[in-house]
């Protein structure tokens, strides 16, 4: 028997449908809902931050450095310019492999030991996202042809034009206008805020000299870009630009030439040369040897190079004329004497016995002069400057006692820092009994004061102080802080007609007078002395050079006007009582120091110069040095001549 058939319930089938197809039109009004809900969120919601996260994606900010201040000499000629130069940079951002891009780069380019540690260094610092980070500078037109010819191969590496740093003088200016070099860890980690948006896209900041003491006006002021770049990060275009402001130009006191005749002058010898305009405290030269090239630092110097300059003997990083701390020696006593004359202690008619010997009342030792038989039976003021009489200093010294020298000596800026715009300036010691009893612990003993009557014992002095004490006798007690820059302006646009005429305005810079204002301007203080003690001195300091029994007399000969100087040696290592000075038997760098101050001419002083020797024992070596550079400055026809060569050369 067949089952039964069920017939087929089509309101049950037609009532199943309709549920389901209302789930289906529910769950595809929900699903439509989200979308519309996430179409909503996308665009209206959130439309802004994705428009920018967009942007990122092809929109980049890039910083411009702005181009760095130009340094200018006293007659216009360029002493730091800015060359162009191109860069080979990576951005972290975009390179696939960076080890595998360094490879293929090697391949291309030399890249030394020093490039690569360096490269690796800046990737570690704090930077921007999507900053460049160079890896080799300076490349050149085969360097450059290669890397293009290979860049689908080098994604995130870019070629930059940039402006280094150049010092068309080299190492004649190391020291006084300094260098830039590249920021490290310590500079970038010190950074504020400020500082940090300053700094983007820089990559060099000033290290030492009027680079370092002037980098604020210097650097100038950051510019921004707005560029679209495709997928490989290169630019397609600019889309905004803020331009950047360049920093500001120095024009200095100094004299490009006048510094070269310094530094012929001092050649291969250890020493140092500091020249003073005297009717406004601008330093006409700051010369100190051995030097070394400042372009080496630019752009990141090798180990090698560095290790050398740093190891040497011969100190060719220190700046001796601000940092090196001699012995004044006999340079000292044209301000002592009128020191003495001012508080009556001696006048110019008093004599010394010299036997050349001193020796305190009660004490048995004998204080020595140079001249082992004296100078004279009886020695006045005027002869013991003119002939560097040791005895009468010593009793004058002695008379005029510790707390009136140290008193008078800092009238001429003895035991402090001149105030001159460069950094690392060192002060010198001045000694008191304060200070004596600070750091020594001990009391002062009238030994000492006779010491310091002939610069010796316990006093040092750095060149720069002894150029600004001559300045200040030249100037009848004017003290004027020394100051290597003139000038601080922005940069402006040379017109054509400008242009022809800057030869011209250099050559004419050179007879210019300062204006009166600018005078008042410069003057720290001033010493009151009757002008008949400053005429005593004056004579004395005169003879010394045009005497022929004067210390100096070997440099007289030939002169077309009238000098004052004072010559002055000092030890370097200490002679035992009863023995004398024997120069073979002491090692080169233990002889002593030979020194020399002078201003001139006498009748209106111009400029004064202080110049140390190390162990160049005989002061007429000094003296000589003082004299070349003395006589080339007073000579205007030689002066225009030499700036002219170097405007042409110089442009």
């Amino acid at each position: 028997m067949s089952e039964p058939q069920h017939l087929k319930d089509h309101y049950q089938d037609a009532r199943i449908f309709t549920h389901r197809a209302m789930l289906a039109v529910v769950a595809i009004i929900c699903l439509l809902g989200v979308l519309l809900g996430r179409f909503y969120n996308l665009q209206i919601v959130n439309h802004q931050d994705y428009v920018t996260q967009s942007d990122r994606n092809r929109v980049h900010v890039q910083p411009i450095p702005p181009n760095r201040g130009l340094i200018y000499d006293r007659n216009g000629i360029l002493l730091a310019t800015n060359r162009p130069s191109y860069t080979l940079s990576l951005i972290n951002e975009r390179v696939d492999d960076l080890e595998e891009t360094l490879k293929v780069l090697e391949g291309l380019v030399e890249i030394s030991d020093d490039e690569r540690s360096g490269f690796h260094k800046r990737m570690k610092q704090r930077r921007r996202p999507f900053e460049a980070v160079p890896l080799k500078y300076r490349l050149t037109e085969e360097n450059i042809a290669r890397i293009a010819v290979n860049e689908y191969r080098l994604p995130g590496v870019e070629v930059e034009a940039q402006l280094v740093r150049d010092y068309p003088f080299g190492k004649v200016l190391a020291h006084s206008v300094g260098y830039v070099g590249r920021i490290n860890d310590r500079e970038l980690n010190g950074f504020d805020e400020e500082q940090d948006r300053r700094y983007s896209g820089t990559y060099t900041i000033g290290k030492v000299g009027l680079e370092k003491f002037y980098e604020d006006q210097l650097l100038g002021e950051v510019g921004y870009q707005y560029v679209e770049t495709n997928a490989r990060g290169q630019v397609l275009r600019v889309l905004e630009r803020i331009a950047p402001k360049p920093g500001a130009d120095l024009t200095l006191h100094l004299d490009i030439a006048l510094q070269r005749v310094a530094m012929e002058a001092l050649g291969e010898r250890r020493g140092s040369v500091v020249a003073i305009e005297v009717a406004t405290g601008g330093v006409l030269s700051m010369a100190s040897t051995p030097s070394y090239d400042p372009n080496l630092f630019v752009t990141g110097i090798s180990y090698k190079n560095y290790n050398a300059l740093n190891q040497s003997l011969d100190l060719p990083l220190f700046n001796r004329a601000i940092q090196g701390q001699y012995p004044p020696g006999s340079t000292l006593k044209p301000m002592l004497g009128l020191g003495a004359l001012n508080a009556g202690v001696v006048d110019a008619r008093r004599t010394v016995r010299d036997p050349g010997y001193y020796q305190l009342e009660g004490d048995e030792r004998l204080y020595r002069d140079w001249k082992r038989k004296g100078h004279a039976t009886h020695v006045n003021l005027h002869q013991a400057v003119m002939q560097s009489c040791d005895t009468y200093f010593y009793d004058l010294a002695f008379r005029m006692g510790i707390d009136r020298i140290h008193d008078f000596g800092q009238n001429f800026g003895l035991g402090d820092r001149t105030g001159i715009d460069i950094p690392s300036e060192r002060r010198g010691i001045w000694p008191s009994r304060k200070w004596k009893k600070r750091s020594r612990g001990a009391p002062w003993f009238p030994g000492d004061s006779l010491n310091v009557g002939l610069g010796q014992g316990f006093v040092l002095t750095t060149p720069l102080q002894l150029a600004t004490m001559s300045a200040t006798l030249a100037s009848r007690g004017h003290f004027r802080r020394p100051q290597l820059v003139h000038k601080v302006s922005n940069q402006e646009e040379v017109s054509g007609d400008a242009e022809e005429s800057l030869e011209l305005d250099a050559l004419n810079a050179l007879t210019d007078k300062p204006e009166e204002k600018a005078l008042e301007d410069v003057v720290a203080g001033f010493v009151e002395v009757s002008a008949q003690h400053w005429d005593s001195i004056y004579k004395a300091m005169e003879d010394v050079v045009h005497s022929p029994r004067g210390t100096a007399q070997s440099i007289r000969y030939g002169l077309k006007y009238r000098m004052a100087g004072k010559t002055g040696t000092a030890q370097v290592v200490g002679i035992a009582q009863g023995e004398e000075y024997d120069s073979q038997a002491l090692a080169e760098r233990q002889r002593d120091h030979a020194l020399f101050i002078a201003f001139a001419p006498v009748d209106d002083p111009q400029i004064a110069v202080a110049v140390i020797v190390d162990n160049g024992e005989k002061s007429s070596t000094s003296a000589k040095i003082a004299r070349k550079v003395i006589d080339y400055y007073l000579d205007d026809q030689a002066a225009k001549a030499e700036v002219s060569a170097i405007v042409g050369v110089f442009p």
